[in-house]
């Protein structure tokens, strides 16, 4: 199995988890709210004429764990509807392996379990 994870704009949280099933058929995602910055180095706000400076962005953490042979076309998926137009601070997409993976409920395997 592969983690494929990425952070994306809340924006388009909804957006790259349709883009995912749609392309691969793969349903299952975790969303963390987090927030950081980039090359970008946060933003600055101008507010009743003073200038505020937002160091770090609200952004959201995607997991998908899938097969093997489903990683590349889910972080081309991600990649693909995560894009906004804007210059920078679009996110990242990156991936690892999994060795293991094991139901709470059911103490079994994922690979023990039939999907049906």
């Amino acid at each position: 199995m592969i983690k494929v994870e990425a952070v994306v704009i809340r924006e388009r949280i909804e957006t790259v988890i349709d883009a995912v099933e749609e392309a691969t058929g793969h349903v299952g995602v975790t969303v963390i709210e987090a927030v950081g910055h980039g090359r970008q180095r946060g933003i600055t706000h101008e507010y009743r004429g003073r200038v505020f400076e937002s160091r770090f962005l609200p952004k959201a953490l995607l997991i998908f764990l899938v097969k093997d042979e489903l990683a590349d076309a889910v972080a081309a998926a991600i990649v693909d509807a995560a894009r906004s137009g804007n210059e920078s601070g679009d996110g990242l997409v990156w991936s690892s392996p999994v060795y293991s993976v094991i139901h709470n409920r059911t103490g079994l395997r994922l690979e023990e379990v039939e999907v049906g």
